[in-house]
């Protein structure tokens, strides 16, 4: 029966998955002592993200397998088709099959915890707390049962973000603190309670971390010692979690992307517009729906590029015979821009045929660009002199190397990305998938 008393009562595999946002591979790599637990774990390496890799896009990506072409979902904030009005993607318009919904095909039982991009929470498998973006427990947790207990444990969905905005940081490390011990006592809870067949849950205060203290870890900042430190509860965290698994579970540990330190913030919509590439409608604009009907190309973040096509975007202006040299001229504009370093921006730039494939891609950028480390592309569609600038985060996403765990010896993480993670909990899980459904495929 394991460790517990099993409320299922069943005795096939199972997993326990652990989000930890954000965090890069090398940080546990060169830290060994900060992460002993991890580095117990069988088998670890590092993966690449996806294109974008951005939290919105990423976790989506995680839990069906498939790229933002078949989910639908591109960032933060995407583009309503047919118009120049935007939204921030929610768990509703995530359009592939989840991790957990092919759990419940199959017979199981599912306990989802803080996933970003899950609100509102699935009432058809057997628990969730929805993540990142959603307006509190009070309406992220299904059933009535784990919303009490959430309640009692004082759980927090997310970090006070704007506590990491002040030059001191002590209230936010406080806050991320106090994030991290309640979401241990929440998953501890539910690891104990032994009745799932997939457990999957996501500490997301790691990217929070990163976003504020990067840069003081990786240059010997003020605040190195206060990184290390919560990195170091976390490990242990992760350390309890798997002494409480039976030897029927296979734990894994993941991240969705990678994080390096932060130099500039680059307004994109700043920037073309001072290329001649985009043009508003007046001076006080601070949205898409501002452009003006000259504009050749628009952002969004995080560094997506559009072409105003004409027949897809409502006022375009670039005819559709057009399209491909103006594409390759944006392109062009693009591989030039320099920092205020001299460095170049863009370290590569990956166009919508070669990042983007499915159902859902009526709404992907034309192109990406995909940075060189210390540059963080933003929108900037309020405008302003600037197009570098400088804000209170101190560490950006990356591309390359986010981290991947998994207990089993038979992993093998080599030249792996995202998209493996859902196929590989699949095939530990014993459910028989289509290879065809997947972007990736079974590490195992």
């Amino acid at each position: 029966m394991g460790l517990f008393d099993r409320l299922r009562g069943g005795s096939g595999p199972r997993v326990a998955f652990f989000g930890i946002d954000g965090v890069p591979y090398s940080l546990i790599a060169d830290n060994e002592g900060t992460f002993e637990n991890l580095h117990a774990i069988a088998s670890g390496g590092t993966i690449d993200s996806i294109v974008p890799p951005e939290s919105s896009a990423c976790w989506p990506a995680l839990t069906t397998g498939v790229n933002p072409g078949s989910t639908g979902v591109y960032g933060f904030q995407d583009r309503e088709i047919d118009s120049y009005e935007t939204y921030v993607p929610m768990g509703q318009d995530v359009q592939a099959t989840r991790l957990w919904s092919r759990v419940d095909d199959a017979g199981g039982e599912a306990t989802v915890m803080n996933v970003p991009v899950t609100f509102p929470p699935d009432r058809d498998i057997q628990r969730m707390v929805s993540g990142f973006l959603s307006p509190g427990v009070e309406k992220a947790a299904y059933p009535d049962e784990l919303r009490e207990t959430l309640e009692n444990l004082e759980y927090k969905i997310d970090v006070n973000a704007k506590l990491g905005h002040k030059d001191d940081k002590e209230a936010f490390i406080e806050d991320a603190h106090r994030t991290l011990d309640a979401r241990f006592e929440a998953f501890k809870r539910y690891i104990e309670g032994d009745d799932w067949d997939l457990f999957f849950g996501v500490f997301m205060t790691t990217d929070r971390v990163n976003h504020f203290l990067f840069k003081d870890y990786a240059e010997d900042g003020e605040y190195k010692t206060e990184f290390l430190e919560f990195y170091a509860k976390l490990d242990d965290y992760i350390g309890e979690l798997r002494g409480m698994l039976d030897e029927k579970t296979t734990m894994v540990v993941a991240s969705d992307h990678g994080f390096t330190s932060l130099d500039y913030e680059v307004k994109c919509n700043v920037w073309l517009e001072e290329q001649g590439w985009l043009s508003f409608d007046g001076d006080d604009h601070d949205s898409l729906g501002d452009i003006a009907d000259d504009t050749r190309a628009y952002s969004l973040i995080p560094g997506r590029f559009y072409i105003n096509l004409e027949g897809r975007e409502p006022r375009g202006s670039v005819p559709e015979a057009e399209y491909e040299t103006v594409r390759t001229e944006l392109k062009t504009d693009l591989e030039a821009l320099e920092g205020p370093d001299g460095r170049p921006v863009a370290d590569r730039i990956v166009t919508k045929e070669d990042a983007f494939r499915g159902a859902h891609d009526e709404i992907a950028p034309d192109l990406v660009v995909i940075p060189n480390d210390g540059f963080d592309l933003k929108s900037g569609f309020r405008g302003g002199d600037a197009v570098f600038d400088t804000g209170p985060r101190n560490g950006m996403h990356s591309f390359e190397n986010a981290c991947l765990f998994v207990d089993d010896d038979g992993a093998k993480i080599e030249d792996a990305d995202l998209y493996d993670i859902a196929p590989t909990v699949l095939e530990l899980l014993d459910i028989d998938i289509d290879r065809g459904d997947f972007d990736g495929a079974s590490l195992v």
